[in-house]
């Protein structure tokens, strides 16, 4: 399978790429030239990360039937010091809450996730050293 997408300088350093019909605008900050009209291309990398897996763990859950109150994650990046500045390491923690929630089939549902669906993961765990926790608070 082949995907193609266009991104366009609109001027300084913003960019825009096209989506699928959503627009993402790429900035820098004013200190590296420019306007900061959109958030810088590294972090979209952790959004990206975030979404993929928090689609697939909610997914997962509807599957098991399990519902919880809220989900979140919170991510713990470190970053290189020299040119290309990448992330080194990337810790992701799945919070849970909710009443009655079954503890091992939500970890089993982040398990599925991180180790079998979702693709930017994935590619993350490739290029650097990634790790996880699931937290789960029952209320």
């Amino acid at each position: 399978m082949s995907v193609e997408f266009t991104t366009t300088w609109l001027g300084k350093m913003a960019f825009e790429m096209d989506v699928y019909g959503h627009k993402v605008v790429m900035d820098s900050s004013k200190d590296g030239g420019g306007d900061d009209s959109g958030p810088r291309p590294k972090p979209l990398m952790i959004a990206a990360m975030t979404g993929c897996t928090g689609m697939d763990v909610v997914s997962i859950l509807e599957k098991m039937k399990i519902e919880v109150d809220e989900f979140t994650m919170d991510v713990q990046a470190e970053t290189s010091t020299e040119h290309p500045k990448t992330y080194t390491k990337i810790h992701l923690i799945y919070r849970f809450k909710g009443s009655q929630l079954h503890h091992d089939n939500i970890k089993k549902a982040v398990r599925l996730s991180k180790e079998k669906y979702c693709g930017v993961i994935a590619l993350m765990d490739k290029a650097t050293e990634l790790t996880y926790e699931v937290q789960i608070e029952d209320v």
